[in-house]
């Protein structure tokens, strides 16, 4: 056998390759990481998922490109259009009308984020060019990461809803301007016109795409039950073919998915459950998102003026934040105590940030560098510690359970 190097061809079968057994390995690892964290140390198992690829992408694990591209990319916009449709899902917007100032507090900590991240980045001498995507990136909360932590620690109640709010406005305003910026990168303009034009593009296809996938899912909602397997095998397929349309058309896969989980909500007045058949498929798309992600940013490098400007990039967002949380704050009906643990919730950014960075590093291949190489350690290290900031102002504020236990199916979670 030692002899005939072709004896084990005619045994060998063409398989997924190492790379998928590798992923298998990895997510089997976070699983269990997760798992162990919730169980015993009480703290969200995102927080483990997203360990997990920080290491695997600091001992080098590298089965993903960058920028992302290909199934990556895929698997990568269809788990944050599940999370964002069912957030969409969860907004009304006669809440607005009753309670504008919860609007006014959504755009002013989303502009004084803006504002303060570029002019802080500005004043430690990084080009516009950097700056002004690093501005764009840090606006986003992220409403994934909170899902997650709102689930796994059973949170209800009105700082809860606020912060979720919250989160979702500012992953809308910067899907939107960063998805436009990313195409006047790609084309640059000479004219204020074609400046805007991409945010049209981008705001009417995705609106479309939103429109389409709302359609369907309304009339499926009338012809089908909301608790039937069958209903959410339809509804994971239809965000699928809606990610992959707005993505082809130019438009924001993501905010195409949000927008219509939003028009939904509007047109399907009547409550309606996420259905928990979709539970595994969601968690398990969830998981495989949370440690791509830690596993890509991870594998920036680092240098010192680069951890200079991620920590100036965190300390300007939380505080701009924080300012914005409370000036809006003036009116909207909640106290200040609850302003503050509403501004610690919205902490965390992590795969809308990688995706809007992602998006500028293939439209701006001679910047792209430079953004990522802040973005992708500042995208790590909120990953992390916000997961910590939000479990902890969730508790404080009395809304999240201090010993929570795993769910099971049989048991309903707040993302049901």
């Amino acid at each position: 056998m030692t002899e005939d190097p072709n004896f084990w061809a005619q045994w060998l079968k063409p398989s997924a390759g190492f790379d998928t057994l590798h992923w298998s390995l990895l997510l089997a690892v976070a699983s269990l990481v997760g798992y162990l964290l919730q169980r015993h140390l009480n703290m969200p198992k995102v927080l483990g998922y997203a360990a997990v690829g920080t290491l695997a992408g600091f001992l080098g694990f590298s089965a993903t490109a960058w920028p992302l591209q290909g199934p990556a990319l895929f698997l990568l916009e269809l788990g944050v259009s599940i999370v964002l449709f069912e957030c969409g899902g969860r907004i009304t917007l006669r809440w607005f009308r009753h309670n504008p100032m919860v609007l006014v507090q959504s755009l002013a900590e989303a502009a004084l984020t803006y504002g303060a991240v570029y002019f802080t980045l500005r004043w430690l001498d990084v080009p516009a060019t950097t700056a002004t995507p690093l501005a764009l990136i840090a606006m986003a909360a992220s409403p994934v990461v909170l899902a997650r932590v709102i689930n796994d620690t059973r949170a209800v109640g009105p700082v809860t809803d606020r912060a979720m709010v919250l989160a979702t406005l500012s992953t809308l305003y910067a899907l939107t301007l960063g998805s436009a910026k990313a195409e006047i990168f790609a084309r640059p303009a000479a004219s204020l016109w074609q400046d805007i034009t991409p945010v049209l593009v981008v705001l009417g296809v995705s609106v479309a795409v939103a429109a389409l996938l709302c359609l369907a899912m309304r009339l499926a909602l009338q012809w089908m039950s909301p608790t039937s397997e069958n209903t959410s095998i339809f509804m994971l397929a239809l965000i699928a073919a809606a990610t992959v349309i707005a993505a082809h058309l130019g438009g924001s896969a993501p905010l195409a998915a949000l927008l219509g989980g939003m028009l939904l909500k509007q047109l399907h007045q009547r409550p309606w459950a996420w259905p928990r058949q979709l539970g595994t498929a969601s968690s398990l798309l969830t998981m495989l998102m949370f440690v791509l992600v830690s596993t890509t940013a991870a594998q920036a490098s680092w240098s010192g003026a680069i951890a200079v400007a991620v920590i100036a990039l965190v300390v300007a967002r939380l505080l701009a934040k924080s300012v914005g949380v409370g000036l809006g704050n003036i009116g909207s009906g909640a106290s200040w105590r609850q302003a503050v643990w509403v501004a610690c919730a919205m902490t965390p950014m992590s795969a809308v940030a990688l995706l809007i960075t992602s998006q500028f590093a293939q439209s701006a291949p001679e910047a792209a560098q430079a953004i990522a190489g802040t973005a992708l350690p500042a995208i790590l290290l909120l990953e992390l510690l916000g997961a910590v900031l939000a479990t902890l102002a969730l508790r404080r504020a009395g809304e999240g359970a201090v010993h929570a236990v795993s769910t099971s199916p049989s048991q309903p979670t707040h993302g049901d």
